[in-house]
């Protein structure tokens, strides 16, 4: 009897763990088997929306939806959005690929009925008149909303229709198949507004304003190095405002050079703002899954030409143009906190309900509020005195910067700023590559981007 009783007591154990062992299986099988569709060779993807719910990339049929579009009509976003073919791989489709997928373990493939989706914030009519005001000159541009953080342009050249295969792919230009917003860039004068907010943080606005340094067209620096003006004869006693608006680089070499500031404090606000030092390794700003470069330069020296050619926007100094907006809206907003961007404004799964939405968030502080309304007001009236003519209709806080590239061989155009203006919170970055190569002015591509955006 005894015998009896513990073999059903075994029988019963054995049942059991085979009964927890099947659900735990089940559900294994549940939760994994969408991953193991999506890399099967039957998979079957959702769609990409603009703001306007036009389709930027359809995985169901490999086409850009029902209604067949021209070729590069996609070409705008193509090596932003991407797509599943393993060409691209920091892209918005290759970093978020699981939450397009159409496979549910109780419903199986549900291609045709299926409505996983990811609804982006972009607005495609605005990234394809931006993209076109290029010419087809090489280059990038990205706005986004300062206010929410929302990335309504983004836009790169060269760039690919991914609807169009990748048949020529190996004769496909250095620069096609990446954002080069994402990717860090010489950011020549436009690294100005970073020095202006190291040196309003160090030194406060007073004594800051209370500064001039003379330019003759060139600086000697205490380690014996020339800086050069692009005002050959220089510019005389300049203040700040005047620095800024005439981008004047003697100024800012022997502002660095400053007793008042010195290297510890200068590499302290640096390091806010989000620079990697001094070969330090280079971190990313993660915008929905896709990694953006963050800022790098060197100071070692506030004497040393390397460390003032740094803190002009050349030298070591690399930063993307999506984080040299990002730095725009700490002033626009009058904070020192960044709003962070975002792409995805909301995923729907297979069935149609919503797993995610995009949200508001803020950096931590990255210098003062009094800081943020001095560079502001500094920005304001260069955009005023030097850009109403030809970027009309704005309100613009704004700071142009020349790069030299390429081993000084070509120069990039930049311009970065915001509109001062409730009903259009835009914060943006442009840079024009090679710009002696084209008529092609970055105040175009501004007047273009802002009036596709404002709907004029």
């Amino acid at each position: 009897m005894k015998s009896i009783r513990r073999c059903q007591r075994v029988i019963s154990i054995v049942i059991l763990f085979f009964i927890v062992g099947m659900a735990g299986l089940v559900i294994k099988i549940q939760r994994e088997s969408p991953y193991y569709m999506m890399n099967s060779d039957s998979h079957e993807l959702g769609k990409v929306y603009d703001r306007n719910g036009e389709v930027l990339f359809d995985g169901t049929s490999g086409d850009t939806g029902t209604e067949k579009k021209p070729d590069n009509y996609f070409i705008d976003i193509g090596n932003l959005i991407g797509d599943d073919k393993g060409q691209m791989t920091n892209t918005l489709v290759a970093r978020n690929i699981e939450k397009l997928n159409n496979y549910s373990f109780s419903g199986g493939l549900v291609a045709d009925g299926g409505n996983a989706a990811i609804y982006t914030t972009l607005d495609h009519k605005a990234n394809r008149a931006v993209y076109d005001a290029f010419c087809g000159n090489k280059g990038c541009a990205v706005a986004y909303n300062y206010k929410t953080g929302e990335i309504l342009i983004c836009t790169s050249l060269p760039s690919i229709d991914v609807n169009m295969g990748y048949a020529d792919i190996d004769s496909l230009e250095s620069g096609t198949l990446i954002s080069k917003v994402m990717y860090r860039t010489v950011p020549g004068s436009t690294q100005k507004v970073s020095t202006v907010i190291a040196a309003l943080e160090i030194l406060g606005a007073d004594r800051l304003f209370a500064k001039s340094y003379t330019c003759t067209g060139k600086y000697t620096n205490k380690n014996g190095d020339v800086i050069d003006c692009h005002e050959i004869y220089g510019h005389g006693e300049m203040t700040l405002q005047q620095a800024v608006e005439k981008s004047c680089n003697p100024y800012f070499a022997q502002l660095i050079e400053d007793s008042d500031i010195s290297l510890d404090d200068l590499m302290e606000v640096y390091e806010k703002l989000g620079y990697a030092l001094n070969g330090d390794e280079v971190d990313y700003i993660d915008i929905d899954g896709i990694d953006c470069e963050k800022a790098s330069t060197t100071l070692t020296d506030s004497g040393d030409f390397q460390t003032q050619w740094g803190c002009i926007g050349q030298g070591d100094t690399l930063v993307s143009p999506m984080q040299l907006m990002m730095w725009q809206s700490a002033i626009a907003n009058g904070s020192g906190k960044m709003t962070m961007p975002y792409l995805i404004s909301k995923v729907t799964d297979v069935k149609g309900k919503v797993t995610e939405e995009g949200e508001k968030e803020f950096s931590k502080r990255l210098f003062s509020a009094e800081t943020a309304r001095v560079v502001k007001q500094i920005l304001l009236t260069n955009g005023t005195n030097n850009y109403e003519t030809l970027i009309s209709g704005y309100r613009l806080g704004i700071k142009s910067g020349t790069a030299q590239v390429s081993h000084g061989e070509k120069e990039n155009s930049l311009l970065t700023g915001f509109v001062n203006d409730a009903e259009l919170p835009i914060a943006f970055c442009v840079v024009l590559e090679d710009r002696n190569s084209t008529q092609l002015k970055p105040e175009q591509i501004v007047k273009v981007m802002l009036d596709s955006l404002s709907k004029k």
